[in-house]
């Protein structure tokens, strides 16, 4: 794909995100790996205006090298690309419901979400939540690094999700599963539910590879 057309795909996905709710004012943020480097949408910038001319750019160690200031989630973006180099995008929002979710006190941080249907298994599988850190502070890039190695939909504790794809249209796609999950488990989490079994999961694995 073209520079041009990694631009125009990435503030496309910002504008489809934020008309449907999903981010709202300056939150969340985008990127993709390109042939030198990575696009990054720029620090304080909403979702739904971005300008393509405008994007940070950065060289393949992660040094600015062109555009406006990168956002300031940018070594998150960048341990989710070191740890899973086969992945193309980084996608993180501040979806409502996935952070209530990384609110609540009573989830198991191994695995916050259970697996309520087949889709969010084929795309997401485990989601762990990681400890609260300040957004933007190293040591939240470290705790992804931690764990983007085995899993590549991350909740950051009172923060929102974070999630890699082969291509932006796999990330979005997956983190949107998450989001619908996410509002789909706190309505039915004081309800009697029938989940996935494990040999269920086991075979959308196997049928459905990510």
């Amino acid at each position: 794909m073209s520079d041009a057309a990694h631009r125009e795909a990435l503030c496309a996905l910002g504008r489809s995100l934020f008309a449907r709710g999903l981010t709202h004012g300056s939150t969340g943020n985008l990127s993709v790996r390109t042939a030198d480097g990575f696009l990054m949408t720029p620090t304080g910038s909403s979702l739904g205006a971005l300008d393509p001319a405008r994007l940070a750019r950065l060289d393949r160690s992660g040094a600015h090298v062109g555009g406006e200031p990168p956002t300031k989630e940018a070594l998150l973006h960048l341990a989710m690309y070191r740890e899973r180099p086969r992945d193309a995008a980084v996608v993180h929002l501040h979806a409502t419901h996935s952070v209530a979710v990384s609110v609540l006190a009573d989830v198991d941080p191994a695995d916050v979400l259970p697996p309520l249907t087949a889709y969010y298994a084929m795309r997401i599988g485990t989601l762990p939540l990681l400890p609260y850190f300040a957004p933007g502070d190293a040591q939240l890039a470290d705790a992804v690094a931690a764990s983007a190695g085995r899993h590549h939909a991350l909740l950051l504790a009172n923060h929102g999700p974070v999630v890699s794809g082969t291509s932006l249209a796999a990330a979005a796609d997956a983190i949107e599963e998450l989001e619908a999950t996410a509002k789909l488990w706190l309505t039915v989490r004081h309800e009697r539910v029938r989940l996935l079994t494990a040999e269920q999961k086991d075979d959308l694995a196997r049928r459905f590879p990510r």
